[in-house]
């Protein structure tokens, strides 16, 4: 049987840190599904389908990796897809409180369902989507810190 995770986020945009714990996700299970959550309550600066395609072209070498969304509790996604298993980054210690309650939750609505954490590379631990809008907002140096095809669309927003 293969083994299946879900590795879920808003990737509003998707980072060089969410890459690193894609690709090693990948190394580690048969199939990846990255999620693009739909949440209402954020304003994201990309829609969902941008984030997908953006997604989908940064990860297009991963052949076991693939695109998706989802509305509504990830253990039920992560069920409809036969996943085993979560992928979570961590990035700080501060992350893990956060992480530990959503984990404990899913753990009760889905006891089937594990939690793998991943601890991202320490060049990307300051790294999160919001630091990256705002330095692409005011025409910051962002190649380090997403891929170019991110950096192009972030660029391209902003100068509308």
């Amino acid at each position: 049987m293969a083994s299946i995770a879900v590795c879920p986020g808003s990737f509003d945009p998707i980072t060089y840190g969410h890459l690193d714990i894609i690709r090693r996700g990948a190394r580690v299970f048969d199939e990846v599904y990255v999620v693009v959550l739909n949440n209402s309550s954020k304003n994201p600066l990309f829609s969902v389908d941008e984030r997908i395609s953006l997604i989908g072209e940064v990860t297009k070498d991963l052949k076991n990796v693939k695109v998706d969304s989802f509305q509504g509790l990830l253990v039920d996604y992560a069920k409809s897809v036969n996943a085993g298993a979560i992928i979570r980054g961590l990035r700080a210690v501060s992350d893990f409180e956060y992480e530990m309650q959503i984990t404990s939750m899913n753990r009760v609505l889905n006891e089937n369902i594990e939690t793998f954490f991943i601890m991202t590379n320490n060049q990307y631990s300051f790294l999160s989507s919001s630091i990256v809008k705002e330095v692409a907002k005011y025409g910051g140096k962002i190649s380090e810190l997403v891929p170019p095809a991110v950096e192009g669309a972030l660029r391209k927003k902003f100068d509308d």
